[in-house]
C-alpha cells in the first residue's frame, strides 16, 4: 500500500533548474576531486596524507564511497518516478553511502583535525547512516512521504561535504585561523542544511491520514440526517 499523502507532481521549473546548477557547479566539482584524490591523480594535502597513511586501505575507500554517494543521491532522486531505475540507483546509492558512512568513522579519528572536528567528522557520519536506515525503513513499509524526507535529510548531510570544502577555501584565501574555522565548519556545514531541510519537509501542513476517512463520510450522514 503507498502512502496516500505521497502526490507525484513534477518538479518546478525553477527548483529543477536549481537542482541541475547545484549538480553541475557543487556537486560534480567536489566529488569529481575527491575521486583523483583517492586514486592518486592529485596530490593530498598534508594532512590527507597522514590519514592515508595510517588508513591506506579504509581511507581511499571512503573518498571513493562518499563522493560516488555524492553524485548518486541527487541522480536517484530525479530518476522517482520510473520505479525500476529509481529502485536500482537507490540500491547503488545505499550502498555507496554504507560504505562512505562507515569509513568515515575511523577516518574522523584518524584525521590531524582538533577533537572538535574530529568529532563533528565522527557525528556526521553516525547521522548519515541512522538516516539511510530509516529511508529503507521507510520504503519497507511503503511509506513514501517519511522515505523522501529521510532521503533529503540524508542528502542535506551529505552536502556537508560541499560546504566545509568552500568554507574552508574561503577562509584560508581571508587568512582566517583555520584549525578554528574547520572545527567550527565540521558541525555547521552538515547541521545547518539538515536544520534547513527538516523545517521545509516538515509534515505540519499535511492533513493528518485519520481525518481523512471522517471528511469523506461527513456528506452521507449530513444527507441521512436531512432525510
Amino acid at each position: 500500500m503507498i502512502d496516500p499523502a505521497y502526490v507525484r507532481r513534477p518538479l518546478p521549473r525553477v527548483a529543477g533548474i536549481v537542482v541541475v546548477l547545484t549538480f553541475v557547479l557543487l556537486v560534480l566539482p567536489t566529488a569529481a576531486v575527491a575521486l583523483a584524490l583517492a586514486i592518486g591523480l592529485l596530490p593530498l594535502p598534508y594532512e590527507l596524507d597522514q590519514v592515508l597513511r595510517r588508513l591506506p586501505l579504509i581511507f581511499p575507500l571512503h573518498m571513493i564511497a562518499a563522493a560516488l554517494a555524492l553524485i548518486l543521491i541527487p541522480i536517484a532522486a530525479l530518476a522517482r518516478h520510473w520505479r525500476g531505475v529509481h529502485r536500482a540507483l537507490g540500491r547503488l546509492t545505499a550502498a555507496a553511502v554504507v560504505l562512505g558512512g562507515v569509513t568515515a568513522l575511523p577516518v574522523a579519528l584518524a584525521s590531524e583535525a582538533t577533537t572538535v572536528a574530529r568529532a563533528g567528522l565522527f557525528a556526521q557520519g553516525v547521522v548519515w547512516l541512522v538516516l539511510l536506515v530509516l529511508a529503507v525503513a521507510a520504503i519497507r513499509r511503503a511509506e513514501v512521504t517519511r522515505h523522501a524526507r529521510c532521503m533529503l535529510a540524508m542528502a542535506a548531510v551529505a552536502s556537508g561535504a560541499i560546504w566545509l570544502r568552500l568554507t574552508t577555501f574561503a577562509a584560508t584565501s581571508a587568512g582566517l585561523p583555520f584549525d578554528q574555522v574547520y572545527a567550527a565548519g565540521s558541525w555547521a556545514c552538515w547541521l545547518l542544511p539538515l536544520g534547513l531541510v527538516l523545517i521545509l519537509v516538515s509534515p505540519r501542513g499535511v492533513r493528518p491520514r485519520s481525518m481523512r476517512p471522517h471528511l469523506k463520510s461527513t456528506p452521507a450522514r449530513a444527507t441521512v440526517s436531512s432525510s
